[in-house]
């Protein structure tokens, strides 16, 4: 029965490296922090030009291409 239950771990270990090989994209997930940022005033983005949007709650959930600034204008971070 030990046996049986090793051949098994070793068998999902083996699917999933043969899945991480062929499918790189799932190992490259991006994490991102469980906080917010109190002080984001606005983000631009470039597919909305000038037009100020509602910051999302951290740089890490911002789009890619879209910078977040504080309300006096300097920029935070943009999303990657």
């Amino acid at each position: 029965m030990a046996g049986n239950k090793v051949g098994l771990i070793y068998l999902l270990l083996l699917s999933s490296a043969i899945l991480l090989v062929f499918n790189p994209e799932i190992a490259s997930a991006k994490v991102c922090p469980q906080y917010c940022t109190q002080d984001a005033g606005y983000m631009t983005c470039p597919s909305s030009g000038n037009k100020q949007l509602n910051p999302p709650c951290n740089c890490c959930l911002a789009p890619k291409g879209c910078t977040v600034y504080h309300a006096d204008g300097t920029a935070i971070c943009t999303g990657t």
